[in-house]
């Protein structure tokens, strides 16, 4: 039996949204010292909405396999819906990890808080409330 179920898999070896997007009006990079993964994620907003999300991951399978999900999750959906998605949501989406990955879910939470942070720079609009202070998590 193995310990990733066959979402999580399927988002390992097929990713869904790799890549980077030239022109990305916002985007974040986090990294997980202790187990060495980095993600980098790239965002497209036009009118309030994420009209387009990337990311590339140097890491494990789970990393690869919470940035895929956490990308397909945000797709399309309000910056606001955006800043709602918890790792819990991601772990569950992807019916579950193993217990010494949750922390690429987190790094997947991480990325895409940073990026909307990035746009809300960048545009020189009113940072929501959830991210003034933003500060990835440390393990």
């Amino acid at each position: 039996m193995s310990l990733y179920s066959d979402k999580v898999m399927d988002h390992f070896e097929h990713p869904r949204n790799v890549g980077v997007i030239e022109d990305a009006d916002g985007v974040g990079e986090v990294g997980n010292p202790l187990c060495g993964d980095i993600m980098k994620m790239y965002l497209k907003i036009e009118d309030d909405r994420i009209a387009d999300v990337k990311f590339k991951t140097f890491g494990c399978g789970s990393a690869i396999a919470t940035s895929s999900m956490a990308t397909e999750l945000i797709k399309g959906k309000t910056l606001e819906e955006a800043l709602d998605l918890t790792n819990k949501a991601v772990v569950e989406a992807l019916d579950g990890l193993p217990a010494r990955k949750i922390h690429c879910s987190v790094l997947a939470e991480d990325a895409i808080k940073a990026a909307l942070v990035d746009y809300y720079t960048r545009s020189g609009r009113e940072m929501p409330e959830s991210l003034v202070g933003f500060e990835p998590h440390e393990d």
